[in-house]
């Protein structure tokens, strides 16, 4: 029985450096498995607790002041409210009903918050002016609606 004897020389550092970069490439590629595959729960949680209620896009409702257009824009996503702006604002209408400008933002700031056009708080002071946006604001929102 002849055999030949074949010696293999291991350098110790060199077993210690290829096991850590083999460690790391293993931690590396579970890392990126965890950060892309989409988490169950979550999947779950948005198909059972958010249902689509507008048709995403950007919707305007004109308002006619004194021979002079005003423009009330929503902007919607699938689930939510994102911005609701007042285009269009001329000088002319600016000056001529001074209330306008801070009524759309209080009305605006509280609809982002809310999500919602119900039980909007506004002043006495420009009960009229806020009824006003409110309603153009909620036909902008009727046209956003998912119809059943």
């Amino acid at each position: 029985m002849k055999s030949k004897t074949k010696i293999i020389v291991l350098h110790l550092k060199e077993l210690i450096y290829t096991g850590i970069f083999a460690v790391l490439g293993i931690l590396f590629i579970i890392l990126l498995i965890i950060m892309f595959l989409p988490d169950k729960n979550e999947a779950e949680n948005v198909g059972a607790s958010e249902t689509v209620t507008y048709v995403p896009g950007i919707y305007t409702t004109s308002l006619l002041l004194n021979d002079n257009v005003l423009d009330i824009q929503v902007t919607v996503d699938e689930y939510r409210i994102n911005d609701v702006a007042i285009v269009n604002l001329d000088e002319a209408i600016a000056t001529m009903f001074p209330l306008i400008e801070p009524a759309f933002d209080t009305i605006a700031a509280q609809i982002r918050a809310t999500q919602s056009t119900d039980n909007i708080n506004y002043s006495n002071e420009n009960k009229y002016t806020s009824t006003v946006l409110l309603n153009a604001i909620k036909a902008s929102l009727d046209k956003a609606t998912v119809q059943d």
